[in-house]
């Protein structure tokens, strides 16, 4: 029988072992909780900065933490519409996101979340359009899970860079989308190339995804689209800040 004064004994490493990992516990539970609001404050800024980068209000070099906000407050207004185009007060359970940017109260452009499925999981990002409704002002991208130096390349800038510019209808007005080629769009016919930006060397399937990701979003979004190529898109209360 073992001595229970014995600190060596089973019955001691086991209570021990026990006490220790409630401690542990406890502690990455107070330690989450605590850190929460600064996770979701980093989150929100993330955010902030890759709607900003979407329409070029921040290139490379990053502003400060109040300069985003200012910039962001100054020209983002975020609403929600419905499936038509049309803008609610009040989300509803199939409403949209949708972001104005705006200078001097005048709409410039708008910007669509993208959230779709990538090779290895979520790709997070926004498309920033003109008011003409088919042409593309800017792409980034917020969260990825993508592999470092194939997929991951989806967030560079050399690659985020080439979607400006590009056109979601073709020559007859009807809708192509905008994809990512396999290859160098130099390579492709040159009525196709107005719709698709360079892949990535060495990952076709992030391409595939990511392409087929902005088209079934695009699709969603399609009669706010409209609207702007109609100019029929009046959003109420320009000069309100943005929401936070």
């Amino acid at each position: 029988m073992s001595d229970p004064t014995d600190k060596n004994s089973k019955k001691n490493v086991i209570v021990f072992s026990l006490i220790l990992s409630v401690i542990c516990s406890l502690l990455i539970t107070v330690s989450a909780v605590g850190l929460k609001d600064f996770q979701d404050a980093n989150m929100k800024l993330d955010k902030r900065i890759n709607i900003l980068k979407a329409v070029n209000l921040i290139t490379e070099n990053k502003p400060g933490k109040t300069q985003i906000n200012n910039l962001y407050e100054q020209h983002i207004k975020e609403v929600v519409v419905d499936r038509h185009g049309e803008i609610l007060d009040t989300p509803a359970s199939d409403s949209l996101q949708l972001y104005f940017y705006q200078e001097k109260e005048q709409i410039k452009g708008y910007i669509i979340p993208i959230n779709t499925q990538g090779l290895w999981g979520k790709i997070q990002g926004y498309l920033a359009f003109e008011t003409d409704g088919q042409t593309v002002l800017g792409f980034s991208v917020f969260s990825h899970s993508e592999t470092p130096g194939l997929g991951g390349e989806i967030e560079s800038a050399w690659f985020t860079k080439n979607f400006e510019g590009k056109k979601i209808l073709n020559s007859q007005d009807k809708f192509v989308s905008v994809g990512v080629a396999k290859g160098k769009v130099s390579n492709l016919p040159e009525d196709k190339r107005a719709h698709f930006v360079d892949g990535i060397s060495g990952a076709t399937l992030t391409g595939n995804y990511l392409s087929e990701g902005i088209e079934k979003t695009l699709i969603k979004y399609d009669k706010i689209s409209v609207s702007f190529r109609q100019k029929q898109l009046k959003p109420k209360n320009m000069n309100t800040k943005a929401k936070p």
